[in-house]
């Protein structure tokens, strides 16, 4: 079968056309990062590439969806993997943080509070207090036992619009490249595509412009990672639970960090960029030497 260009120039074009013309709007009329109004369009922006892949694979190229697009709820033990994996990336790039100068471990509901002082309103401020208040447990525990839950359920649901897009349409139709080099383009392309909400303080409020690049190399890092669960576990559903559970547990890396800022410290940090490196190599290691069906052979 040949390779389609045409029609992963389709997939982009719309998927970008689409999700930068809402974030322009968006920020256009008012909108604000951090509002519970830029959460309603962060959950729609992450549908996008799903709905453009259906149109593009189904209605455009009148091709099947299920198979061909991974879409299988079967369990297998790489769905265990994808649910707790992210909490073990978490907690070692806690440690990492806390190896850079200017850093300390301090559990205190005002260390976080102190971090997000800058891009928060006073009641948005209050109400993380009140919830804290209300837990009356410690912070990591709380940040675990959230971020598991929410892992599976309503961020699986958000980041199966992305995954159905990345690792589900364009991981397909890009697989000619091999394993690496396909992650690489799928992880360049998908860091670009974050750059209007980056620009706007997703992620690097402080640093908008080097966040934009910083997401990239996030999501460089993260594509091979997300690519061999989605492989291993014949599955996008299982790349889904990866997403959503890294997601919703990226926050204990930062928890309990006092000090840093946002290009140093936590998943989306330098931190987290040598800890997500490690896990490459490992994951490089384990599919060379212990897989009993290696595939990174691209």
């Amino acid at each position: 079968m040949g390779i389609n260009f045409k029609k992963i120039f389709v997939f982009l074009g719309l998927t970008f056309s689409i999700n930068w013309l809402m974030a322009i709007l968006f920020f256009a009329f008012g909108g604000r990062w951090g509002t519970i109004e830029s959460l309603v369009m962060a959950a729609g922006y992450m549908l996008v590439p799903m709905i453009v892949a259906i149109i593009v694979q189904k209605f455009i190229y009148k091709k099947a969806l299920i198979k061909p697009l991974g879409i299988s709820f079967k369990p297998n033990r790489w769905f265990l993997i994808a649910w707790l994996l992210p909490p073990v990336i978490a907690f070692a790039t806690l440690g990492v943080s806390l190896l850079f100068a200017g850093t300390e471990y301090n559990t205190e509901i005002t260390t976080l509070l102190e971090r997000y002082e800058s891009i928060l309103t006073e009641e948005q401020l209050q109400q993380m207090q009140n919830k804290a208040d209300v837990f009356h447990s410690h912070p990591i525990l709380m940040g675990l036992l959230l971020g598991l839950v929410a892992g599976i359920t309503i961020n699986a649901v958000a980041a199966f619009g992305e995954e159905l897009g990345w690792r589900g349409f364009l991981q397909k139709e890009l697989g000619f490249l091999g394993f690496w080099k396909s992650s690489l383009v799928i992880g360049v392309i998908w860091g670009i595509w974050h750059g209007p909400i980056i620009l706007q303080g997703h992620n690097y409020p402080l640093h908008p412009l080097m966040g934009v690049f910083m997401m990239v190399v996030l999501c460089v890092l993260l594509a091979p990672i997300f690519s061999y669960i989605r492989l291993k576990a014949k599955s996008v559903i299982a790349a889904a639970i990866i997403h959503g559970t890294l997601n919703g547990t990226a926050g204990i890396s930062i928890l309990a960090v006092k000090g840093g800022n946002d290009l140093i410290v936590g998943i989306t940090g330098l931190a987290g960029f040598i800890v997500l490196g490690l896990v490459n190599i490992v994951l490089l290691l384990y599919d060379r030497m212990l897989a009993k069906e290696p595939i990174l052979i691209g």
